[in-house]
């Protein structure tokens, strides 16, 4: 019995110690070593060093001065009917996404109401044709990007609620496009955390100046 029993105790302990100590101790010093913002969570910070957030999670803007993101289909327990859970975009302890179907009814009424929501905020979008991040959620509902041409149709928007033009509006938002990663992954975005910071910290000329 114990010929059997203290070579497989042997085999564990030799496993726990190479996967549970050294494997993720290499790792987490290779990470601080060689790629320690990427490694601590690509936060972002202001000049006195407050964190205001991560470049690679989502956060709700309200406001017509600011840059929103795309929906967000995260949820958290509610705290009046445990059990159930109330809706909570850009919950990062629950990432998800809606898992609904092209044709449920529930998304059809979402989209309709993503609609008349953005239509309301912007009367100018009514009839046309919008993009597809401007009205779903992502996978995971903490999506920080969104497509160059949800941000542009924001931009008037922007600018009137600033008093800022728009072409200087617009310009922000081609300074924080960014490409393909290696020219062939993923599509074109804007990280709608560093436009906004980027708008927070600019000074934008006076209208006919």
């Amino acid at each position: 019995m114990l010929g059997l029993l203290l070579p497989a105790l042997r085999v564990s302990l030799v496993t726990w110690v190479l996967c549970g100590i050294a494997y993720p101790l290499s790792v987490t010093g290779l990470g601080q070593l060689l790629l320690p913002y990427q490694a601590n969570g690509s936060l972002v910070r202001s000049p006195n060093g407050t964190i205001l957030g991560s470049r690679l999670i989502g956060q709700e803007w309200r406001g017509p001065q600011w840059f929103h993101g795309r929906p967000s289909a995260t949820t958290a327990s509610d705290p009046d009917a445990p059990g159930k859970t109330v809706a909570a975009p850009y919950n990062a302890a629950a990432s998800g996404g809606s898992n609904l179907g092209p044709t449920s009814r529930t998304l059809a009424g979402r989209l309709v109401a993503e609609r008349r929501a953005a239509e309301a905020a912007e009367p100018g979008l009514a009839g046309k044709l919008l993009p597809a991040d401007m009205l779903t959620a992502s996978a995971s509902g903490l999506d920080p990007d969104i497509s160059p041409a949800f941000a542009a149709l924001q931009a008037p928007r922007v600018a009137a609620a600033r008093g800022a033009p728009v072409g200087w509006v617009a310009a922000l938002v081609i300074r924080h496009t960014q490409g393909r990663t290696f020219g062939i992954f993923g599509e074109p975005r804007v990280n709608v955390l560093e436009l906004n910071l980027d708008l927070l910290a600019s000074q934008p000329p006076r209208r006919g100046s």
